[in-house]
């Protein structure tokens, strides 16, 4: 069940009062956060956070794209998921947990590998697109979905201790703008290869579920034009500004991605 337009139960009111006591969210930041609708691409490291916060701050309705099962190496790091969850469809696993730990929140699962053939169909009908990825076929594909659908996006990624958050909303730059193509197959090791930081997907997740609720509420300034890095080993935070590139294939002033391409051929080099 989401929250009614203009009407908050005294339960509703109990549960959100941090929320709805500070001047920038108030009651009509928290129904805005009720009427939203957050697609949430990829439940693993970044997802798990972000997922778990956004349900728990009132977000009415979440979209959870995953065509992976949950096993032991995930436990590290994906704290959506428990032991009792392996071998489950990560989707499953995640929306259970989210329903406990708000009943309020509407959950949708989308068991199935996002592609070019589903993601315009998946991603349309929301407010925000999180990329919660863990390769660059897949950023890219959501990126393009996203920017053809007039959706912002909320981009995060992780990389050994390392982890970068922007927001892309069309108009003001996309993901090609900061990264016109992809690495050289081999380029950059895969997440098994490479490691990934235990609490690193937390910290970044957490970003990422902080700026789509500044987006849905209007709160703050948000990371749109700008690249957050963060090292965790030196424990460093440092920002590098996003400008639209009139030159992008996509959001440019004349693009030549207009539609949804072969992205696994494209990354594959």
């Amino acid at each position: 069940m989401t929250v009614a337009s203009g009407t908050l139960t005294d339960s509703q009111r109990e549960r959100y009062s941090r929320h709805l006591v500070l001047a920038e969210i108030g009651d009509e930041g928290q129904q805005r956060l009720a009427g939203a609708r957050v697609a949430v691409v990829g439940v693993g490291g970044l997802g798990s956070p972000v997922g778990m916060y956004l349900a728990a701050a009132g977000v009415g309705h979440l979209t959870l794209i995953d065509h992976d099962i949950v096993d032991t190496s995930n436990l590290q790091r994906q704290v959506v998921h428990g032991e009792l969850a392996q071998g489950r469809p990560k989707v499953d696993a995640a929306a259970e947990r989210l329903r406990d730990l708000n009943g309020d929140a509407d959950i949708t699962t989308r068991n199935v590998r996002i592609d070019r053939g589903n993601a315009l169909d998946l991603l349309r009908e929301h407010d925000v697109v999180i990329d919660g990825s863990d390769n660059f076929a897949t950023r890219y594909l959501v990126n393009d979905a996203a920017f053809l659908l007039g959706i912002p996006l909320v981009h995060g990624s992780l990389f050994r201790f390392e982890g970068q958050v922007a927001c892309f909303v069309p108009g003001q730059g996309c993901y090609r703008c900061l990264y016109p193509e992809p690495p050289p197959p081999g380029a950059v090791p895969e997440c098994r290869d490479a490691g990934v930081f235990a609490a690193l997907p937390g910290v970044i997740g957490a970003i990422q579920a902080t700026e789509v609720m500044k987006i849905i509420t209007g709160a703050g300034r948000p990371l749109v034009g700008r690249l957050l890095l963060h090292d965790a080993l030196a424990m460093t935070f440092r920002e590098l500004p996003v400008r639209r590139d009139v030159d992008c294939v996509l959001c440019g002033d004349h693009p030549t991605v207009t539609e949804l391409i072969d992205y696994d051929a494209w990354t594959a080099g």
